[in-house]
């Protein structure tokens, strides 16, 4: 009898494995928990509970979230005067329930940002007061609404251009510079106690870092609160070396800032090397493995994965948290325009990669860093 019982027990265990494409093995959150978070961004299926597939390995990998969409300004405040919370407010609920860190993504940004925030009523560019009164109504509604849940919000995204200058985004031209400062002005006011993060792509460049320290600089010298720089790591298989990635963390963490990788993927495709929205949909790179990847090419992923975390552990003093940006590479932002990408470390049927194991091998490598 006890032998049967022991034979079902083990059956259903190996059914429930089967059903989430989970192996019985160490998880992300498990295997970095002396080092850092690991955390995931997600949609509103996966939120309202509603991927069977995906969920499971949120639940499972992950103890910190991020919104793909659903606190952009576009999805959050559509219309002027009116707020639609009803989806921001699962997607807090479902952090809590499951006992996650809980990031905000994003407050002031030149994309998915609508027309009316910019302009008056004929249509043409509203003053410098009616849109800092706008950029203070929306943080202080948004961020004040979720005040000591959100722990964590991007306060500006993408500020910058390529080559470190001020991106001239409506923003900027409209209100001037110091919108910047406004935006983490209003953040603090609305909640004292939150982490606000300043998140950019491709600061491994140099050009580019050195506009954003400049910009940090500046910031702590009156008095600004940022305190944390996102550094969004959409990375290609060969960008950046590990020495660039090394580099960048060491510059930013010698701010005082605690650095956190905000939105990791591998572009196994190729292209040109951006992560701005508007260019990636019309990026170049070849579109070669719509039938899956060749194993040789899994292991040059699984090296890349490896690489880019033995820099993360070894910085693992400074940084506070990595996050993919997807769950599987089904959700991947880098499937678009017809492109099949496998950049994550969960494939589109939910099974963990060669890339998964290289991960979870470099946490159990020793370090001197540890």
């Amino acid at each position: 009898m006890k032998n049967n019982l022991m034979a079902l027990c083990s059956t259903v265990l190996g059914m429930v494995v089967a059903a989430t494409g989970l192996r019985a093995q160490t998880t992300l959150k498990d295997a970095f928990q002396a080092d850092f978070r690991i955390g995931v961004a997600i949609n509103q299926k996966q939120f309202d509970d509603e991927d069977q597939r995906g969920d499971p390995i949120i639940k499972a990998q992950f103890n910190a979230l991020s919104p793909e969409n659903i606190l952009k300004w576009e999805s959050v405040h559509p219309e002027p005067g009116r707020y639609d919370f009803a989806g921001p407010d699962r997607y807090v609920e479902f952090g809590e329930k499951n006992h996650m860190l809980i990031v905000g993504h994003t407050l002031v940004w030149h994309n998915q940002t609508p027309k009316w925030v910019f302009q008056n009523a004929n249509g043409n560019p509203t003053t410098r007061a009616v849109l800092l009164e706008r950029m203070r109504d929306h943080i202080h509604t948004v961020v004040g609404r979720y005040r000591g849940r959100i722990k964590i919000w991007d306060v500006v995204n993408e500020a910058l251009q390529d080559d470190g200058k001020l991106r001239k985004s409506p923003w900027e031209q409209i209100i001037g510079d110091d919108y910047i400062e406004k935006a983490f002005q209003y953040a603090h006011e609305a909640d004292p106690d939150a982490i606000l993060r300043y998140n950019d792509y491709s600061l491994e460049n140099k050009p580019k870092q050195n506009g954003a320290i400049a910009l940090i600089k500046k910031l702590q010298t009156e008095g600004i609160p940022v305190t944390a720089i996102g550094l969004q790591d959409h990375v290609q298989m060969d960008w950046p070396t590990r020495e660039q990635e090394d580099a960048a963390i060491s510059a930013f963490a010698g701010l005082g800032l605690k650095v956190m990788i905000t939105e990791l993927d591998v572009n196994v495709l190729g292209g040109r090397q951006t992560a701005e929205i508007t260019e990636m949909a019309h990026q170049g790179g070849s579109n070669g493995y719509t039938n899956g990847l060749p194993p040789v090419v899994q292991q040059e992923l699984a090296n890349r994965y490896a690489d880019l975390f033995r820099v993360f552990v070894k910085h693992h003093d400074d940084i506070a948290l990595v996050t993919f940006w997807g769950v599987t590479d089904g959700d991947s932002w880098l499937n678009m325009r017809g492109r099949v990408n496998h950049p994550l470390l969960f494939d589109r049927a939910g099974q963990p990669k060669p890339a998964f194991d290289a991960v979870v091998r470099v946490a159990q490598e020793p370090s001197p860093a540890r």
